[in-house]
This record gives C-alpha cells, sequence and structure tokens, in this order.
C-alpha cells in the first residue's frame, strides 16, 4: 500500500514588513541607547543645530557597514570573532575582542545608571534600587526566555524610540534655520567639536553593532527551516541579500532619524535658553521639564528606560557572542542555558559588573559622554579587520563585497579613522 506524504507546510510570506525586520531593526533601535541620548543631548544643548549635519553625513556610512556585518554573518555561518579567531593572529582578535568588552561594560554601566536616574526623576525612590532591579529584568529576560519570544519583545520596544519625535513636535522648533543646519553647517576646528563629531560617530558606528548583527543574522539562520550559511547554499543568496539591505536600511534610517530628533529637541530648548552642558540623558531630561513643560520631561526620561531595556540585552549579548566564539564555546540566545553555561555566565556577569560601576566611587553615569567617545576609537580596528576579512574569498567564497559596497565601507573606515586622529592632533598638539 503506498503512502502519500502530506504536503509540505506553508512557510509564511517573507513580504510583510514585519517579517523582513529582524536584526538590522533591533540592531539599529538599540543604537539609540540612554548613552546616545546622552550624547546627543549634549551635541544639541552645546552646539545648537550646528551638528545634526552628523546625522545626515553618517547614514550611508552606518548602513554600508552594517550591512558588511549582516552579510559576514550569514555567509560563513560564524560572527565577527569566530572569524577573527579562524582566519587571523591570536593577538589580532584577543586585542579586538578585550577593547570590544572594556567599551561594553562601561557602556552598559552608563545605561543603567541612565535608566535608574530616569526612574527616579519619574517617580522618585532609590536610584541604585532601580539599577539593579533593571539589571536583573534584563539578564532575566536575556537568559531564559525563548530566543523567537524575545526577538518580538525587542521589536516592540523599538517603538519607545518614538517618544523623542513626540517631544520635537511639542516644542516650538524653527524647522528653517534647522535645514540651513543641515545643508550649510558652521564647522569648527575647535578641539570640542571634533570631540563632538567623534562622540556622534562613535554612537552611531559602535563596534557592538557590528558583533551583534553578525551574530543575529547567524541565530536567525539556524532558526530558519531549510536556512544555511551562504557559502554552502548559495543558492539562497538573492533573498538572504535583498532581506539584509531592506532590514539594515530601514532600521539606520530609525536610529539616525530618532537621533536628529533629540538634537533637534535639545537645541529648541536647552540651547535656546542657554543651557548648554548636558552630562547626562536624565539631566536633559530634568532640564526639559523646567524649559519644555511636564509632558515633554516624561516623554523624554519614558523614552530613556524603553530604550535602556532594548540595548542592555544587545551590549551584554555582543560582549557574550565575541568571548564565546573567540574561546570556541556553544555560544547563542537559542540555545538553553544548560547548553551554553559559558556563554550567558558572561552576559550575566558584565550585566553584573555594570551594575556594580554604579556603586563605586567611579560615576558611570558621567562616563556615558566619553563611552561614545571610547566606541569611536575601538571601532576604527574593527572595522578595518572587518573590511579585510569581508573582501578575502577564502573567507566569503564568491560573496565578497560589490564595488560599491565596498568603496562605502572603506570611506567610512577612513572617515573614522581621521575623525579620531583629528580629535588626538587637536587635544595634544
Amino acid at each position: 500500500m503506498n503512502i502519500i506524504p502530506p504536503p509540505p507546510a506553508k512557510q509564511p510570506k517573507q513580504s510583510k514588513l514585519i517579517q523582513v525586520m529582524g536584526p538590522g531593526l533591533i540592531t539599529g533601535a538599540s543604537d539609540d541607547d540612554p548613552s546616545g541620548i546622552a550624547t546627543y543631548s549634549q551635541v544639541g544643548a552645546q552646539f545648537g543645530y550646528n551638528l545634526a549635519w552628523t546625522l545626515l553625513f553618517s547614514f550611508p556610512l552606518m548602513t554600508a557597514i552594517q550591512e558588511i556585518s549582516a552579510r559576514i554573518g550569514r555567509v560563513t555561518g560564524f560572527g565577527i570573532a569566530g572569524n577573527l579567531r579562524r582566519h587571523y593572529p591570536v593577538w589580532l582578535s584577543s586585542g579586538i575582542v578585550s577593547l570590544l568588552l572594556l567599551a561594553n561594560i562601561i557602556n552598559l554601566g552608563a545605561d543603567l545608571g541612565a535608566m535608574g536616574a530616569a526612574l527616579k526623576l519619574l517617580i522618585s525612590g532609590p536610584d541604585l534600587f532601580y539599577v539593579c532591579l533593571f539589571g536583573l529584568l534584563s539578564a532575566a529576560l536575556e537568559i531564559f526566555t525563548r530566543y523567537a519570544r524575545y526577538v518580538k519583545i525587542l521589536k516592540w520596544l523599538c517603538l519607545s524610540l518614538f517618544s523623542y519625535v513626540i517631544c520635537a513636535f511639542v516644542v516650538t522648533v524653527p524647522w528653517t534655520e534647522v535645514g540651513w543646519a543641515v545643508i550649510w553647517p558652521q564647522l569648527s576646528g575647535k578641539p570640542d567639536y571634533l570631540m563632538a563629531v567623534v562622540a556622534v560617530l562613535g554612537t552611531t558606528i559602535s563596534p557592538y553593532l557590528f558583533f551583534w548583527q553578525a551574530e543575529q543574522e547567524v541565530e536567525d539562520e539556524k532558526e530558519m527551516p531549510g536556512a544555511r550559511p551562504l557559502i554552502r547554499a548559495p543558492e539562497q543568496a538573492s533573498s538572504a541579500f535583498a532581506r539584509i539591505r531592506i532590514d539594515t536600511y530601514l532600521g539606520m534610517a530609525l536610529s539616525n532619524v530618532i537621533a536628529f530628533f533629540i538634537v533637534v529637541t535639545t537645541a529648541a530648548t536647552l540651547h535656546a535658553n542657554g543651557i548648554n552642558n548636558i552630562q547626562t540623558s536624565a539631566d536633559a531630561a530634568e532640564a526639559l521639564r523646567a524649559v519644555a513643560g511636564r509632558f515633554t520631561f516624561v516623554v523624554f526620561a519614558a523614552g530613556i528606560i524603553g530604550t535602556g531595556l532594548l540595548t542592555l540585552p544587545v551590549l551584554s549579548g555582543s560582549a557574550a557572542y565575541a568571548l564565546g566564539e573567540l574561546f570556541s564555546w556553544h555560544v547563542g540566545l537559542a540555545r538553553r542555558p544548560y547548553r551554553a553555561k559559558a556563554f550567558y555566565a558572561v552576559i550575566a556577569t558584565a550585566t553584573a559588573i555594570g551594575v556594580g560601576l554604579n556603586f563605586t566611587a567611579i560615576d558611570p553615569v558621567k562616563a556615558l559622554y566619553w563611552s561614545a567617545v571610547l566606541n569611536g576609537i575601538v571601532a576604527v580596528p574593527v572595522m578595518m579587520t572587518m573590511m579585510s576579512l569581508s573582501m578575502r574569498s577564502a573567507i566569503m567564497g564568491k560573496f565578497t563585497l560589490p564595488r560599491l559596497l565596498q568603496a562605502v565601507g572603506w570611506v567610512a573606515t577612513i572617515v573614522m579613522a581621521a575623525t579620531v586622529a583629528a580629535m588626538a592632533i587637536a587635544w595634544f598638539p
């Protein structure tokens, strides 16, 4: 007797935008973390609209480098750290991962501190208790929530970014002046101006974003039935690259649009009222209460908490991915905790250290702006190795970078290196 097998289950169509959006959306949204909010707030308060042009300028650069990150993961089936370990000297891979860990832990501490301060502004109470609460919540969700469900949570948290769009349309903004500042900016070679440019670029083009998006492509490939690394399944390349491109472009566009609105809001309120020195995102929220009203203050402060909850797992997760791949551990948020003990231990440890920084003499909240500068410096060697890696046919097979993407990727790398060098020369003549 012949048994006719049932027809294969229909797969959901991938044309729906919510199904296409994934690693790129979460990566772009997590770029506007409390550290980034502090940086953009300080830029708006100190320079008004004069640095808004950096967000338009950085968009094609960050889009290219994030697409390259995603391609590395999808083509090879390994993240950036895994590829560095397999194809480059130990001193280089371990050095880059060490710098990433340092930057991420400082960022974690700063973001947790900013979230605790923001919640204290909203409901009063002990900010250090809130820091512990946020750290515990983030680590628990990342470790014990099923991967597919956790990704959905992160996607919903992306909506918190729109609080800054609301703020910009609640306050009075001279949009003509904003337009001229973007088209015809007043450039300067002063150290504080150059440092602000490095901070903006270091926030929009951050190393942890490279590692996270590459690894999420690897995770998604493992979770998707029938999907394999493109180097072993080249027939999947066309649809995979199209999805990566849409996902990355829209994710990075969201990131920069939100950052632009933060600069505009703080320039139109704080700078316009002579408030030029903002050390933290919570400082910005508190200052807005006086000059822009309680509604703007509440929306701005709530956004700090929402974006922080989105970014904490990206920071700790990218650190765990990088260290795990460097030492050939089992890695992945889709794995059960008992199947990737060391990986999840890094997530918990990095988060705990970030919490602990808030109890030391080091003020991680005031380190927000400097963490963006550090990210800009660390990004240079990471971007250089990524560009080299993605152009080697021994690693990428026939999927080495197209010429246009290769050119923009190198421009991004050179711009970041030149900006960091200009800052160093200005500060240490």
